[in-house]
Protein backbone atom coordinates (compact mmCIF):
# COMPACT_ATOMS: atom_id res chain seq x y z
CA UNK A 1 0.00 0.00 0.00
CA UNK A 2 1.25 3.47 -0.68
CA UNK A 3 2.33 5.70 2.41
CA UNK A 4 2.91 2.66 4.42
CA UNK A 5 6.46 2.22 5.69
CA UNK A 6 6.71 -1.86 5.45
CA UNK A 7 9.38 -3.54 7.79
CA UNK A 8 11.82 -4.13 5.12
CA UNK A 9 12.03 -0.27 3.99
CA UNK A 10 12.13 0.50 7.45
CA UNK A 11 15.51 -1.67 7.66
CA UNK A 12 16.53 0.05 4.59
CA UNK A 13 16.52 3.62 5.76
CA UNK A 14 18.04 2.38 8.78
CA UNK A 15 21.28 1.06 7.18
CA UNK A 16 21.54 4.25 5.56
CA UNK A 17 21.33 6.40 8.34
CA UNK A 18 24.06 4.19 10.15
CA UNK A 19 26.31 4.61 7.20
CA UNK A 20 26.03 8.25 7.44
CA UNK A 21 26.56 8.56 11.31
CA UNK A 22 29.30 10.84 12.09
CA UNK A 23 30.60 10.89 15.55
CA UNK A 24 32.44 14.11 15.24
CA UNK A 25 29.72 16.00 13.04
CA UNK A 26 27.12 14.85 16.30
CA UNK A 27 29.46 16.78 18.90
CA UNK A 28 29.81 19.19 17.17
CA UNK A 29 26.18 19.48 16.75
CA UNK A 30 25.52 19.11 20.02
CA UNK A 31 28.53 22.04 21.33
CA UNK A 32 26.32 24.56 19.84
CA UNK A 33 23.27 23.79 22.00
CA UNK A 34 22.75 26.19 24.59
CA UNK A 35 19.47 27.30 25.31
CA UNK A 36 16.92 24.41 25.86
CA UNK A 37 12.99 23.04 26.05
CA UNK A 38 12.78 22.20 29.92
CA UNK A 39 11.07 18.17 29.87
CA UNK A 40 8.15 18.10 30.69
CA UNK A 41 8.44 15.89 33.78
CA UNK A 42 11.09 18.31 35.21
CA UNK A 43 8.23 21.10 34.56
CA UNK A 44 5.58 18.91 36.71
CA UNK A 45 6.58 20.44 40.39
CA UNK A 46 6.71 23.88 39.53
CA UNK A 47 5.39 24.84 35.84
CA UNK A 48 5.00 28.00 36.27
CA UNK A 49 9.04 29.07 37.10
CA UNK A 50 9.95 28.32 33.76
CA UNK A 51 7.24 30.07 31.70
CA UNK A 52 7.28 34.18 31.34
CA UNK A 53 4.76 36.28 32.30
CA UNK A 54 5.44 39.40 30.24
CA UNK A 55 7.36 39.47 27.50
CA UNK A 56 9.14 36.33 25.23
CA UNK A 57 12.47 36.20 23.95
CA UNK A 58 13.22 33.89 21.34
CA UNK A 59 11.10 31.40 19.61
CA UNK A 60 9.82 28.78 22.16
CA UNK A 61 7.44 30.92 23.85
CA UNK A 62 7.19 33.63 20.62
CA UNK A 63 3.10 32.73 20.09
CA UNK A 64 2.34 32.59 23.88
CA UNK A 65 -1.29 34.72 23.56
CA UNK A 66 -0.49 36.47 27.06
CA UNK A 67 2.55 37.77 25.87
CA UNK A 68 1.43 39.05 22.79
CA UNK A 69 0.58 42.83 24.07
CA UNK A 70 4.38 42.90 24.19
CA UNK A 71 4.72 42.55 20.94
CA UNK A 72 3.71 46.42 20.09
CA UNK A 73 6.01 47.22 22.89
CA UNK A 74 9.17 45.34 20.91
CA UNK A 75 8.19 47.26 17.76
CA UNK A 76 7.59 50.61 19.04
CA UNK A 77 11.40 50.27 20.94
CA UNK A 78 12.68 48.81 17.86
CA UNK A 79 11.81 52.17 15.77
CA UNK A 80 13.06 54.32 18.58
CA UNK A 81 16.27 52.48 18.31
CA UNK A 82 17.01 53.09 14.57
CA UNK A 83 15.61 56.67 14.81
CA UNK A 84 18.26 57.22 17.37
CA UNK A 85 21.16 55.34 15.92
CA UNK A 86 20.20 56.70 12.96
CA UNK A 87 20.51 53.52 10.87
CA UNK A 88 18.57 51.48 8.79
CA UNK A 89 17.09 48.22 9.33
CA UNK A 90 19.37 46.10 7.02
CA UNK A 91 22.38 47.41 8.55
CA UNK A 92 21.62 45.45 11.42
CA UNK A 93 19.80 41.84 9.23
CA UNK A 94 22.97 41.74 7.18
CA UNK A 95 25.33 40.59 9.93
CA UNK A 96 22.88 38.25 11.65
CA UNK A 97 22.15 36.82 8.05
CA UNK A 98 25.68 35.73 7.91
CA UNK A 99 25.29 33.70 11.20
CA UNK A 100 21.68 32.89 11.11
CA UNK A 101 22.66 29.35 11.08
CA UNK A 102 24.58 29.27 14.16
CA UNK A 103 22.09 31.63 15.93
CA UNK A 104 19.19 28.53 14.97
CA UNK A 105 21.79 25.44 16.11
CA UNK A 106 21.58 27.22 19.45
CA UNK A 107 18.18 26.17 20.44
CA UNK A 108 17.67 22.83 21.48
CA UNK A 109 14.75 20.87 19.45
CA UNK A 110 13.37 24.04 17.65
CA UNK A 111 10.52 23.87 15.71
CA UNK A 112 10.54 23.59 11.52
CA UNK A 113 7.80 26.82 11.51
CA UNK A 114 10.96 29.11 13.44
CA UNK A 115 13.63 27.76 10.89
CA UNK A 116 12.37 29.68 8.12
CA UNK A 117 15.46 31.74 8.01
CA UNK A 118 13.20 35.53 7.35
CA UNK A 119 10.83 34.61 10.33
CA UNK A 120 13.90 33.59 12.72
CA UNK A 121 15.79 36.64 11.32
CA UNK A 122 12.48 38.75 12.02
CA UNK A 123 12.47 37.50 15.59
CA UNK A 124 16.14 38.26 16.54
CA UNK A 125 16.30 41.55 15.47
CA UNK A 126 12.74 42.50 17.24
CA UNK A 127 14.07 40.85 20.31
CA UNK A 128 17.76 41.72 20.20
CA UNK A 129 16.38 45.37 20.18
CA UNK A 130 13.98 45.27 22.90
CA UNK A 131 16.04 43.64 24.61
CA UNK A 132 19.19 46.15 24.31
CA UNK A 133 17.22 48.85 25.05
CA UNK A 134 15.66 47.50 28.21
CA UNK A 135 19.35 46.88 29.36
CA UNK A 136 20.55 50.35 28.45
CA UNK A 137 17.49 51.88 30.83
CA UNK A 138 20.49 50.91 33.58
CA UNK A 139 22.30 54.17 32.95
CA UNK A 140 19.44 56.21 31.59
CA UNK A 141 15.93 55.95 30.16
CA UNK A 142 16.32 57.53 26.33
CA UNK A 143 15.15 61.06 26.57
CA UNK A 144 13.43 60.01 22.63
CA UNK A 145 10.75 57.72 24.92
CA UNK A 146 7.58 59.78 25.96
CA UNK A 147 7.27 60.15 30.01
CA UNK A 148 4.34 58.44 30.88
CA UNK A 149 5.74 55.94 28.71
CA UNK A 150 4.46 52.20 29.88
CA UNK A 151 7.78 50.46 29.27
CA UNK A 152 10.31 53.40 28.99
CA UNK A 153 9.80 55.80 31.85
CA UNK A 154 9.96 56.05 35.74
CA UNK A 155 6.89 53.92 36.04
CA UNK A 156 7.95 51.31 33.61
CA UNK A 157 10.56 50.59 35.70
CA UNK A 158 9.19 50.02 38.77
CA UNK A 159 6.47 48.43 37.44
CA UNK A 160 7.89 46.37 34.34
CA UNK A 161 10.85 46.20 34.70
CA UNK A 162 10.77 43.64 37.46
CA UNK A 163 8.50 41.33 35.28
CA UNK A 164 10.72 41.40 32.72
CA UNK A 165 13.87 41.27 34.80
CA UNK A 166 12.17 38.17 35.89
CA UNK A 167 11.03 36.62 32.37
CA UNK A 168 15.09 37.32 31.31
CA UNK A 169 16.27 34.66 33.62
CA UNK A 170 14.59 31.50 32.06
CA UNK A 171 16.13 29.42 30.04
CA UNK A 172 13.71 28.34 27.93
CA UNK A 173 13.56 32.33 27.37
CA UNK A 174 17.06 33.20 26.34
CA UNK A 175 18.41 34.14 22.88
CA UNK A 176 22.06 33.76 22.42
CA UNK A 177 24.52 36.96 23.12
CA UNK A 178 26.39 36.84 19.66
CA UNK A 179 22.65 38.63 18.39
CA UNK A 180 23.23 41.45 21.06
CA UNK A 181 27.29 41.52 19.94
CA UNK A 182 26.18 41.48 16.40
CA UNK A 183 23.88 44.40 16.92
CA UNK A 184 25.91 46.67 19.32
CA UNK A 185 28.37 46.31 16.47
CA UNK A 186 26.62 48.10 14.11
CA UNK A 187 25.68 50.63 16.52
CA UNK A 188 29.45 51.22 17.32
CA UNK A 189 30.53 50.77 13.49
CA UNK A 190 32.99 48.11 14.51
CA UNK A 191 31.09 45.09 12.61
CA UNK A 192 34.18 43.49 11.99
CA UNK A 193 35.75 43.40 15.58
CA UNK A 194 34.53 41.74 18.65
CA UNK A 195 33.07 43.84 21.22
CA UNK A 196 32.88 42.03 24.26
CA UNK A 197 36.35 42.03 25.47
CA UNK A 198 35.80 43.27 29.17
CA UNK A 199 35.30 46.52 30.26
CA UNK A 200 38.21 49.66 28.41
CA UNK A 201 38.85 52.93 29.30
CA UNK A 202 36.38 54.20 26.83
CA UNK A 203 33.48 51.60 26.93
CA UNK A 204 33.06 50.99 30.50
CA UNK A 205 30.06 49.31 29.72
CA UNK A 206 30.26 45.72 28.23
CA UNK A 207 27.60 43.57 27.55
CA UNK A 208 28.55 41.96 30.80
CA UNK A 209 28.12 44.67 32.97
CA UNK A 210 25.07 45.99 31.20
CA UNK A 211 23.12 42.76 32.36
CA UNK A 212 24.42 42.34 35.79
CA UNK A 213 23.71 45.87 36.33
CA UNK A 214 20.33 45.04 35.36
CA UNK A 215 19.28 42.17 36.59
CA UNK A 216 21.91 41.74 39.76
CA UNK A 217 23.99 44.36 42.06
CA UNK A 218 27.02 42.47 41.98
CA UNK A 219 27.86 43.71 38.52
CA UNK A 220 31.21 44.25 39.53
CA UNK A 221 31.73 41.08 39.12
CA UNK A 222 32.77 41.66 34.83
CA UNK A 223 35.75 42.50 35.38
CA UNK A 224 36.25 38.48 36.94
CA UNK A 225 34.60 37.38 34.18
CA UNK A 226 36.46 37.57 30.78
CA UNK A 227 34.18 35.70 28.83
CA UNK A 228 30.84 37.45 28.32
CA UNK A 229 28.60 34.39 28.51
CA UNK A 230 26.39 32.60 25.90
CA UNK A 231 22.98 34.39 27.05
CA UNK A 232 22.07 36.27 29.87
CA UNK A 233 20.83 33.29 31.98
CA UNK A 234 24.65 32.12 31.36
CA UNK A 235 26.03 35.52 32.46
CA UNK A 236 24.10 35.79 35.44
CA UNK A 237 24.87 32.18 36.56
CA UNK A 238 28.95 32.85 36.02
CA UNK A 239 28.33 36.37 38.43
CA UNK A 240 26.66 33.82 41.21
CA UNK A 241 29.82 31.63 40.58
CA UNK A 242 32.21 34.55 41.40
CA UNK A 243 36.49 34.41 40.90
CA UNK A 244 36.54 32.23 43.79
CA UNK A 245 39.19 28.95 44.05
CA UNK A 246 38.45 26.05 44.55
CA UNK A 247 40.44 22.90 45.66
CA UNK A 248 40.53 19.83 43.14
CA UNK A 249 37.88 17.49 43.60
CA UNK A 250 38.79 14.62 45.91
CA UNK A 251 37.52 11.31 45.36
CA UNK A 252 34.70 9.59 47.50
CA UNK A 253 35.81 6.28 48.80
CA UNK A 254 33.05 5.79 51.51
CA UNK A 255 29.52 6.85 50.72
CA UNK A 256 28.96 10.18 52.61
CA UNK A 257 25.92 10.46 55.27
CA UNK A 258 23.50 12.90 55.38
CA UNK A 259 24.35 16.38 56.52
CA UNK A 260 22.75 17.31 59.82
CA UNK A 261 20.77 20.54 60.20
CA UNK A 262 22.55 23.88 60.68
CA UNK A 263 20.93 23.40 64.68
CA UNK A 264 21.97 20.23 64.89
CA UNK A 265 25.99 21.02 63.32
CA UNK A 266 26.04 23.98 65.94
CA UNK A 267 25.29 21.04 68.90
CA UNK A 268 28.20 18.90 67.20
CA UNK A 269 30.94 22.20 67.46
CA UNK A 270 30.37 23.70 64.17
CA UNK A 271 30.59 27.42 64.00
CA UNK A 272 28.96 29.48 60.74
CA UNK A 273 30.39 32.15 59.37
CA UNK A 274 29.68 34.33 56.38
CA UNK A 275 32.59 33.48 53.13
CA UNK A 276 35.02 36.29 52.53
CA UNK A 277 33.18 36.44 48.72
CA UNK A 278 29.29 35.86 47.69
CA UNK A 279 30.43 33.22 45.00
CA UNK A 280 27.99 30.67 45.41
CA UNK A 281 31.25 27.98 45.35
CA UNK A 282 33.07 29.76 47.69
CA UNK A 283 31.50 27.15 50.95
CA UNK A 284 34.60 25.91 52.66
CA UNK A 285 35.22 23.78 56.19
CA UNK A 286 38.10 24.47 58.47
CA UNK A 287 39.69 22.43 60.78
CA UNK A 288 38.63 24.55 63.49
CA UNK A 289 35.14 23.86 62.77
CA UNK A 290 34.35 26.61 61.00
CA UNK A 291 31.93 26.19 58.19
CA UNK A 292 32.11 29.28 55.75
CA UNK A 293 28.97 29.96 53.41
CA UNK A 294 28.16 33.08 50.54
CA UNK A 295 26.25 35.23 52.13
CA UNK A 296 22.61 35.20 49.65
CA UNK A 297 19.40 37.13 50.17
CA UNK A 298 16.16 35.18 49.26
CA UNK A 299 13.50 36.95 47.77
CA UNK A 300 10.42 35.82 45.63
CA UNK A 301 12.37 35.26 42.18
CA UNK A 302 14.90 32.89 43.93
CA UNK A 303 12.63 29.92 43.91
CA UNK A 304 12.31 30.34 40.09
CA UNK A 305 16.08 31.54 39.08
CA UNK A 306 17.30 28.56 41.14
CA UNK A 307 15.05 26.33 39.30
CA UNK A 308 16.53 27.71 35.76
CA UNK A 309 19.50 28.08 36.90
CA UNK A 310 19.73 24.39 37.82
CA UNK A 311 17.69 23.32 34.90
CA UNK A 312 20.37 24.95 32.14
CA UNK A 313 23.08 22.97 34.35
CA UNK A 314 21.47 19.67 33.97
CA UNK A 315 21.01 20.48 30.26
CA UNK A 316 23.86 21.67 29.14
CA UNK A 317 26.80 19.99 28.43
CA UNK A 318 29.44 22.43 28.27
CA UNK A 319 29.04 23.46 31.94
CA UNK A 320 31.92 22.28 34.05
CA UNK A 321 30.94 21.89 37.13
CA UNK A 322 26.95 22.10 38.46
CA UNK A 323 28.25 24.33 41.11
CA UNK A 324 24.44 26.11 41.66
CA UNK A 325 22.84 22.82 42.09
CA UNK A 326 25.58 21.78 44.48
CA UNK A 327 25.55 25.12 46.47
CA UNK A 328 21.03 24.46 46.54
CA UNK A 329 21.72 21.12 47.85
CA UNK A 330 24.01 21.87 50.61
CA UNK A 331 21.68 24.29 51.55
CA UNK A 332 18.50 21.88 51.76
CA UNK A 333 20.61 19.46 53.56
CA UNK A 334 21.55 22.14 56.40
CA UNK A 335 17.87 23.65 56.25
CA UNK A 336 14.69 21.79 57.86
CA UNK A 337 13.23 23.99 59.86
CA UNK A 338 12.77 28.31 60.19
CA UNK A 339 15.00 27.49 63.52
CA UNK A 340 17.86 26.70 61.33
CA UNK A 341 17.13 29.78 59.32
CA UNK A 342 16.81 31.91 61.95
CA UNK A 343 20.34 30.48 62.82
CA UNK A 344 22.07 31.83 59.13
CA UNK A 345 20.26 34.52 59.46
CA UNK A 346 21.62 35.76 62.76
CA UNK A 347 25.18 34.87 61.06
CA UNK A 348 24.51 36.99 58.21
CA UNK A 349 24.73 34.22 55.68
CA UNK A 350 20.74 34.42 55.12
CA UNK A 351 19.09 37.84 53.77
CA UNK A 352 15.43 36.91 53.69
CA UNK A 353 13.39 38.98 51.83
CA UNK A 354 10.40 36.87 51.64
CA UNK A 355 9.60 38.03 55.77
CA UNK A 356 9.13 34.13 57.25
CA UNK A 357 11.51 31.75 58.15
CA UNK A 358 9.71 29.13 57.88
CA UNK A 359 9.19 30.47 53.86
CA UNK A 360 12.81 30.11 53.25
CA UNK A 361 12.75 26.73 54.77
CA UNK A 362 9.61 25.30 52.80
CA UNK A 363 11.64 26.94 49.82
CA UNK A 364 15.30 24.69 50.18
CA UNK A 365 13.48 21.79 51.20
CA UNK A 366 11.04 21.39 47.71
CA UNK A 367 13.57 23.15 45.29
CA UNK A 368 15.57 19.95 44.94
CA UNK A 369 13.01 17.64 44.08
CA UNK A 370 13.49 14.49 41.35
CA UNK A 371 17.03 16.13 40.86
CA UNK A 372 20.31 14.81 41.48
CA UNK A 373 23.62 15.67 42.37
CA UNK A 374 26.74 15.03 40.67
CA UNK A 375 28.92 12.39 42.49
CA UNK A 376 31.94 13.79 42.04
CA UNK A 377 30.81 17.21 43.30
CA UNK A 378 33.26 18.68 46.23
CA UNK A 379 30.70 19.17 48.29
CA UNK A 380 29.94 15.76 48.96
CA UNK A 381 33.74 15.09 51.14
CA UNK A 382 33.18 18.50 52.82
CA UNK A 383 29.86 16.58 53.52
CA UNK A 384 31.63 13.65 54.92
CA UNK A 385 34.99 16.42 56.90
CA UNK A 386 31.84 18.00 58.22
CA UNK A 387 30.03 14.83 60.00
CA UNK A 388 33.51 13.45 60.78
CA UNK A 389 34.00 16.45 63.38
CA UNK A 390 30.66 16.49 64.82
CA UNK A 391 31.39 12.85 65.74
CA UNK A 392 34.41 13.70 68.05
CA UNK A 393 33.17 13.43 71.37
CA UNK A 394 35.71 16.53 72.62
CA UNK A 395 33.98 18.54 69.85
CA UNK A 396 30.20 17.77 71.26
CA UNK A 397 31.45 18.48 74.95
CA UNK A 398 32.99 21.95 74.10
CA UNK A 399 30.24 23.18 72.21
CA UNK A 400 27.45 22.08 75.34
CA UNK A 401 29.75 23.73 77.35
CA UNK A 402 29.45 26.84 74.75
CA UNK A 403 25.74 26.96 74.36
CA UNK A 404 24.42 25.86 77.79
CA UNK A 405 27.73 28.43 79.84
CA UNK A 406 29.04 30.69 77.98
CA UNK A 407 26.12 32.18 75.80
CA UNK A 408 23.98 32.17 78.94
CA UNK A 409 24.69 34.96 81.08
CA UNK A 410 23.11 33.55 84.40
CA UNK A 411 24.97 30.44 84.02
CA UNK A 412 27.95 32.77 83.59
CA UNK A 413 27.35 34.35 86.55
CA UNK A 414 26.52 31.29 88.06
CA UNK A 415 29.97 29.72 87.09
CA UNK A 416 31.55 33.32 88.55
CA UNK A 417 30.00 32.88 91.76
CA UNK A 418 30.65 29.37 91.98
CA UNK A 419 34.36 29.34 91.24
CA UNK A 420 34.20 32.77 94.18
CA UNK A 421 33.15 31.08 96.60
CA UNK A 422 35.68 27.82 95.90
CA UNK A 423 38.49 30.70 95.98
CA UNK A 424 37.15 31.92 98.99
CA UNK A 425 36.26 28.27 100.87
CA UNK A 426 39.96 27.48 99.84
CA UNK A 427 41.19 30.34 101.74
CA UNK A 428 39.52 30.14 104.73
CA UNK A 429 41.00 26.60 104.87
CA UNK A 430 43.98 27.64 104.27
CA UNK A 431 44.25 30.31 107.09
CA UNK A 432 42.88 28.17 109.43
CA UNK A 433 45.15 25.02 108.55
CA UNK A 434 47.96 27.76 108.31
CA UNK A 435 48.62 28.41 112.72
CA UNK A 436 48.81 25.20 113.42
CA UNK A 437 51.78 24.72 111.37
CA UNK A 438 53.15 27.51 112.70
CA UNK A 439 52.82 26.25 116.61
CA UNK A 440 54.17 22.88 115.57
CA UNK A 441 57.20 24.24 113.96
Amino acid sequence: MKGKETPMNWVIKIEGERLQMCPSQEAEIWKRRSIYRVPEHAKALNKKAYEPLTVAFGPYHHNDKHLMPMEEHKKRALLHFLKRTNKHLQEFVKPLEEVVLELMDSYDKLDEECRDRERFLQMMVLDGCFLLEILHTTKEIPEDYAKNDPIFSKQGMYCIMPYIRRDMLMIENQIPLLVLEKLEAVVKGTTDVPIVKGTTKDDKQSLNSLILKFCTANWEATKEMGTPGLHVLDVYRKSMLGPCKIGPNQSQKTPSKIMRSAMELREGGIHFRKSNTNSLKDIDFENCGTLKLPAITIDDATEHTFLNLMAFERLHNGVDQPAVTSYVFFMDNIIDTAKDVHLLRSKGIINNALGSDDAVAKLFNSITNDITLDPECRLRVLHQNVNLYCTKRRNRWMANLRHYYVHNPWAIISIIAAIFLLVIAALQNVYTVLPYYRNNS
